[in-house]
């Protein structure tokens, strides 16, 4: 007669190991999120930025205000361009949530790699546009002045 086999314990060590390699990327994970060297900044040459004031209207629309000289640069019409509202909803509830208001511009900048991240300087948030694809960058790329390329 034959003995079944024994199961073999899971090793020990190899469970140690795990459990340590777990442990440290947390904690490195924690520490980089409170130096703040979780955000690496943009490599490229800023080609163009402005600062915009994004004012809703009683009857839907967005009115896009130059903040430097208060300039109207467009009027999103109601019901339109839900991309752009949709991220201006979410910068607008994180300020809220800081008891901050809305009298700070927001900061969108192109890059010379094409590029665009829309910035809050409130709260230090920054979206880079071109992640969400290239209707949504032209969305956005509208609102910005590029220079002009002198290449004929």
């Amino acid at each position: 007669m034959t003995t079944p086999p024994q199961p073999q314990p899971f090793p020990r060590f190899a469970l140690v190991a795990a459990g340590v390699l777990i442990t440290v990327t947390i904690i490195t994970a924690v520490v980089a999120r409170i130096i703040g060297t979780d955000t690496f900044p943009p490599t490229a040459a800023v080609v163009a930025s402005r600062d915009m004031l994004f004012v809703d209207q009683p009857n839907g629309a967005i009115n896009v205000i130059n903040a430097a000289d208060g300039t109207l640069v467009e009027v999103l019409a109601p019901g339109t361009n839900g991309f752009l509202r949709g991220t201006l909803r979410g910068l607008a509830r994180e300020r809220k949530m800081e008891a901050i208001g809305p009298t700070t511009p927001f900061r969108l900048t192109g890059y010379a790699d094409g590029r665009l991240t829309l910035e809050d300087p409130e709260t230090g948030r920054r979206i880079d546009i071109e992640a969400f694809g290239h209707t949504n960058l032209e969305v956005f790329s509208r609102l910005l002045p590029l220079p002009r390329s002198t290449t004929p």
